[in-house]
């Protein structure tokens, strides 16, 4: 069965008690037992409820893992993940990462004893000078947020398992539907499910899978203790916005590609990110371990003044932080996305004033385009 297929017949779509195609909202905080020493298959909705478990199953089958969980956002289900981890342990992550995952370990978990090293995930040598003995896991994007750098998964899931670590991918940018990192031997995949799987930015949450049984029996029972659960009515949401991905995500894609061509164009424009153009590094890579480029097209305009006249001037796409809607989404990273990033670590990374990501949403492309076009002109 086809990703497309198996995203509305992961043989959880159904509620089992009366047929129903569209899983109850299960709106319990606390369920009777039968005795005092024998509890059935849920007593308290932080440890579990009908409704999370169903959208749990399916997050976890399509990325080929075994046991999902929900969390009450993306940065909860980051966190939660992190919390793995205890003092003395050391972690590598991209140097490109988005900027609240920098922000939680640059002034959150250091402060816990756990400290984190950036770097450059698309050069492996980097990576594996980075491991030290007391380093538990390496952390990536890929394509990375916002400049859409693509790591070899493959590559970095060997280079962990040779050193006795996990490798965690957050895959946010792609989806399910066009990147399953478990098939390439990553070991967690977390999602900001806020993005593209709720798909119409009404919905805060996150996901996390895990590839095995021990990794998941862990985050279960980090899920429970810390207790950042997402509520039964964001799952419902969650889950319906999951049953359109595909036709979704077809249409992002297309559109992306008309924008990210026609951008390449313009005297405005320095440089445009994206894994559909012929040039951009690491795409061979990407078509080996991606089925599409995805949705998000960033690029730089030729001076920071321009950026900021060009991002006052358009009139559809809506000016703010996230991404991943139906409707386009246009953000100024340097003060949006990633605000939180060390303003040196932003200009090494290569975050500055004159850059501009765009979730491309599904509009007509042709009416994109003219709109990007005059706010151009009146730059």
């Amino acid at each position: 069965m086809k990703i497309g297929t198996k995203i509305l017949h992961t043989g959880n779509e159904i509620d089992p008690t009366t047929g129903a195609v569209s899983i109850p909202v299960h709106h319990a905080a606390t369920f009777q037992q039968a005795k005092a020493d024998e509890f059935g298959p849920y007593d308290y909705s932080r440890s579990g409820n009908p409704t999370r478990d169903a959208l749990e199953a399916i997050i976890a089958s399509l990325e080929g893992g075994v046991k999902g969980f929900a969390f009450s956002s993306g940065m909860a289900a980051i966190s939660s993940v992190f919390l793995l981890f205890s003092p003395g342990d050391h972690l590598v992550a991209c140097e490109d990462v988005y900027g609240g995952t920098y922000r939680v370990l640059t002034r959150l978990f250091n402060r816990l004893g756990i400290e984190t090293t950036f770097v450059d995930f698309t050069d492996l040598s980097k990576v594996r000078e980075a491991i030290r003995d007391n380093t538990k896991a390496l952390y990536l994007e890929t394509p990375s947020n916002p400049l859409l750098k693509i790591t070899d998964l493959r590559a970095v899931s060997a280079l962990a398992k040779e050193r006795g670590i996990l490798s965690i991918i957050d895959n946010t940018f792609m989806t399910p539907y066009l990147q399953r990192p478990i098939e390439y031997g990553m070991d967690i995949v977390i999602h900001s499910a806020t993005k593209y799987l709720g798909g119409h930015s009404d919905v805060l949450s996150g996901l996390a899978v895990a590839a095995d049984g021990k990794l998941a029996n862990q985050i279960k029972f980090i899920q429970n203790a810390f207790g950042a659960v997402l509520g039964p009515q964001d799952c419902w949401l969650l889950m319906r916005g999951i049953k359109t991905l595909k036709a979704r995500m077809d249409m992002h894609q297309k559109g992306a590609a008309k924008l990210a061509e026609w951008l390449q164009g313009r005297p405005e424009v320095k440089e445009v990110f994206f894994p559909g153009l012929p040039g951009h590094p690491g795409r061979e890579i990407h078509k080996s371990q991606a089925d599409g480029p995805g949705g998000i097209v960033s690029f730089r305009l030729q001076t920071e003044e321009i950026a900021k006249k060009f991002l006052s001037s358009v009139r559809l796409p809506v000016l703010g932080v996230s991404l991943g809607g139906v409707e386009s989404i246009i953000t100024y990273p340097v003060t949006m996305s990633h605000a939180a990033m060390h303003p040196d670590h932003r200009k090494r990374v290569g975050v500055t004033g004159d850059l501009v990501r765009f979730s491309v949403g599904i509009e007509d492309p042709d009416d994109l385009i003219d709109d990007l076009d005059q706010a151009l002109r009146q730059a």
